[in-house]
């Protein structure tokens, strides 16, 4: 998947997963009390059944632990993720 690109999109609070210039999907953040919260993650339906949620989770998370920043996990699908990738638990706020 070298043809995938997830960058930081701070104007709208997200990350996206970009395919050539489409936005297959995306992960919605806050960041308080030098916390950053995942608060909600999608698959563009056309991207869907390809892996790419695991790889939006996967990439936002080491950009995240490159930043130093702390990560609470509030959307559904990046709580499942850390919770079965425990090498994340250095960055993970409970």
């Amino acid at each position: 998947m070298s043809d995938v690109d997830v960058r930081d999109n701070p104007a709208k609070s997200r990350y996206e997963l970009r395919i050539g210039d489409d936005v297959a999907g995306f992960a919605v953040y806050r960041v308080r009390d030098g916390v950053t919260t995942v608060t909600h993650s999608e698959i563009n339906p056309r991207f869907r059944g390809q892996g790419l949620g695991n790889v939006l989770a996967q990439r936002t998370l080491d950009q995240l632990r490159e930043q130093g920043a702390r990560v609470y996990p509030s959307c559904p699908f990046f709580a499942k993720y850390v919770a079965e990738h425990p090498e994340y638990d250095d960055i993970i706020e409970s």
